[in-house]
């Protein structure tokens, strides 16, 4: 009986468009926290409570500790072998395009270049008053940040609860699922939506899904074919099999 590797393997070397949707599983492997924690609290509020508009406008100060301390471990953070071999994959195929959920940089520092980031990204912050965007994951001296243009409030340029994903980059990742041969699901609980939706977008298109994830998911069951095993274990398997990386 052929394993689901080998399957993964051979439906990968006869496809031209390839799709990944990664998640926070991914990033975890590098030191980066989950998104809710230990416990989902933070300074004893839930983390829903600091990652709204709402939250933002009653204390901006607030947020800002929150997505400091966020920004700095995201700084001290390294790409793990499963970035790595993302990033090899990418020339291999004549089109490719990686969305992803995490907001730490660590796929674009990898070196993803067909890249969309869902949720945003933590080295970014724009002002809301002239939009005047910076990106650096510098620490900051002062919570909340100052624009050094018209002098207003900055923000970090992340998809809170309540707001949309960004228009164009969803519009990228929709189309790219519905045209992949094959959609790789990596790292992700499958459970924050719209997001998880793009796995079942690629599954009624008729793309061949898998599963990366040392545990099951909720849509494990319509995928072709699942890899327990960590991103950083599975994906360097995968990039060794297709002939190792590219120039």
């Amino acid at each position: 009986m052929i394993s689901v590797f080998d399957r993964l393997v051979a439906a990968l070397r006869s496809a031209s468009r390839v799709s990944v949707l990664t998640g926070a599983g991914v990033s975890a492997e590098s030191g980066i926290a989950t998104f809710r924690g230990a416990g989902g609290l933070w300074e004893g509020h839930r983390i829903e409570e600091v990652a709204t508009p709402e939250a933002f406008a009653e204390d901006p100060e607030r947020v800002w500790r929150f997505y400091e301390m966020r920004r700095r471990n995201a700084r001290d953070a390294r790409p793990n072998p499963g970035h790595e071999a993302l990033a090899a994959m990418e020339g291999r195929f004549s089109e490719f395009l990686l969305a992803t959920q995490n907001v730490d940089g660590l796929h674009r520092r990898a070196g993803s270049r067909n890249l969309v980031e869902l949720h945003g990204s933590i080295a970014r912050r724009y002002c809301v008053q002239c939009r005047r965007t910076e990106e650096d994951l510098e620490p900051l001296e002062m919570l909340p940040p100052v624009c050094p243009g018209c002098g207003g409030m900055q923000r970090p340029d992340i998809v809170w609860f309540g707001e949309p994903l960004p228009v164009a980059g969803w519009a990228d990742a929709q189309d790219a699922a519905r045209s992949a041969e094959v959609y790789l699901v990596v790292g992700t609980s499958a459970e924050v939506y719209p997001a998880a939706g793009l796995a079942l977008v690629a599954a009624d298109a008729g793309a061949a899904v898998f599963e990366i994830n040392p545990a099951e998911t909720a849509l494990s069951p319509v995928f072709a074919g699942a890899i327990r095993e960590p991103s950083g274990v599975a994906l360097p398997r995968v990039v060794d099999a297709l002939g190792g990386r590219t120039a």
